[in-house]
């Protein structure tokens, strides 16, 4: 086995028993180790890096010592032995089993008779196979719709067969642990929401029925903020899945998230309403697919997205979770990834023969990058910190004129002279940072003219330059209504 920096403390030890007596030695920091809940839970993610940091032992001591324990273990014919993995072969088999069992619950078989199946060939690793699995059967011509609407059915065949198994331990603020912290509260609200539902049917009198509305107005309410869950489930973690090759059961997650999200608006809309038979009804489908949702989070993906992503992978996924919010609880904020920066960009790749720019959130290379301003349906024009034109996108259909010649001119000399005086109290306003932005709406050749400068400062807030951005809002003014399915 090759140790290094990256190498995980809980391979170590799981590998070389040995090693534990020999760490716990070494210092006080690692008496936590002897712990196996802890061990599992820092020991998964803490590489000889952080364990050397965090316990004052240099790396080369620590990194001597281990190796020096593990040659005496296998010259004592010592060390475990690693326990045996499946085949390819193996593997493909039991992926073709629960297949067939899928099938025959989409062929009408009852799903008694495929729980004892499934039951009979559950090992550890059985959530990720079951992701293949899902992900098979839609290669294979199953629709991603089909696997959805027997989702219930998938989940009753699975529940009787994972009762008992311990959750992966993570550490307090990993993605997971905050996923899971909000599966709990959810349940919570969920709990109450199903016990309500159950007596809202016979009100004994219509007091009683306006204060159990009222309660679950509430109640529904807190529970809309599932939303964010599930866009981070979308926005973070799915994307960092699918790297990985696994986009099927993602697929047939989204939609059920956006059932959930039409329940949900309806039952709400019906409590403003006051329709209780509605809410009752709609209620009750609603919080069993968001029990049923929450089941396969807790058994399906969170084990199968542990075994599969990286440590920086995880990174990523933390990377954009403040900005689109938690559900109903604050997280943890004590877990770093140890390997790599947050949020790191995938490595660098090629497209067309040119290397990407690496932006804040993702890479472009300089074609992509151009054709996109060039083709934005606004014209934006970027003043530097010195008052210099620098870039003006070249637009198909500018809305007003401009030439190469701008380009390193200061923008006062880009003005006629009666506004000139306009141009400096913005720059001076964004400059001084009393002012962040300034608008102006025009009427040109029967055109309704949005015009917007932006003052642009770095993550210390020193200012870089202003951007001003022209959008002919014409036809944007005269929508009306909605339009939800595509027209072209």
């Amino acid at each position: 086995m090759k140790i290094d920096k990256n190498t995980k403390i809980l391979e170590l030890i799981e590998r070389n028993p040995e090693l534990l007596d020999v760490l716990v030695g070494m210092a006080p920091e690692f008496k936590k180790l002897r712990n196996p809940i802890l061990r599992r839970t820092i020991g998964r993610f803490a590489t000889l890096q952080h364990a050397a940091e965090t316990s004052g032992v240099p790396y080369e001591e620590l990194h001597r010592r281990i190796t020096e324990c593990m040659i005496h273990a296998q010259d004592m014919g010592g060390g475990e032995e690693e326990k045996p993995s499946l085949s390819p072969e193996q593997r493909a088999e039991r992926i073709e089993t629960l297949k067939g069992i899928v099938r025959g619950l989409h062929e009408g078989i009852a799903p008694e008779e495929q729980k004892a199946r499934f039951a009979a060939m559950l090992r550890e690793d059985s959530a990720s196979e079951i992701a293949e699995m899902e992900q098979a059967l839609i290669r294979e011509g199953i629709s991603e719709a089909e696997i959805k609407n027997l989702c219930d059915v998938h989940v009753q065949v699975f529940a009787e067969s994972f009762e008992g198994k311990e959750p992966e331990p993570v550490p307090a603020g990993h993605p997971v642990d905050t996923f899971r912290r909000e599966n709990a509260a959810l349940g919570e609200v969920n709990d109450r929401i199903r016990t309500i539902l159950g007596d809202l049917g016979d009100p004994p009198d219509e007091a009683t029925e306006r204060s159990w509305m009222a309660e679950l107005t509430g109640a529904f309410s807190r529970l809309a903020e599932i939303e964010k869950h599930y866009l981070r489930k979308e926005n973070q973690l799915f994307p960092v899945l699918e790297a990985h090759g696994i986009s099927g059961p993602s697929k047939v997650m989204w939609a059920i998230h956006d059932d959930i999200r039409r329940i949900l608006k309806k039952v709400r809309r019906d409590l403003e309403g006051g329709d209780r038979r509605s809410v009752q009804a709609e209620g009750t489908v609603l919080v069993t697919a968001i029990s049923d949702m929450i089941y396969k989070e807790e058994n399906i993906l969170f084990p199968m997205a542990l075994e599969t992503l990286t440590e920086e992978d995880w990174g990523r996924v933390l990377s954009g979770g403040d900005e689109l919010g938690y559900c109903l609880i604050t997280p943890h904020t004590g877990w770093q990834p140890s390997e790599g920066p947050l949020g790191k960009a995938p490595p660098e790749r090629r497209a067309g023969g040119e290397a990407p720019l690496w932006l804040s959130t993702g890479g472009l290379t300089p074609k992509q990058l151009d054709l996109i301003l060039v083709n934005l349906p606004i014209d934006i024009t970027f003043v530097d910190a010195d008052d210099r034109v620098q870039y003006y996108s070249d637009n198909r259909e500018r809305i007003f004129p401009r030439s190469p010649g701008i380009i390193g001119r200061e923008v006062q000399n880009c003005h006629p002279p009666d506004s000139v005086h306009i141009v400096q109290e913005i720059l001076d306003g964004f400059r001084s940072g009393a002012k962040d932005s300034a608008e102006f709406w025009i009427e040109l050749g029967g055109k309704f003219i949005h015009i917007r400068y932006y003052a642009i400062r770095d993550e210390g807030g020193v200012y870089e330059g202003c951007l001003e951005v022209s959008q002919d809002v014409t036809g944007i003014r005269k929508l009306e209504g909605e339009r939800r399915l595509l027209d072209w």
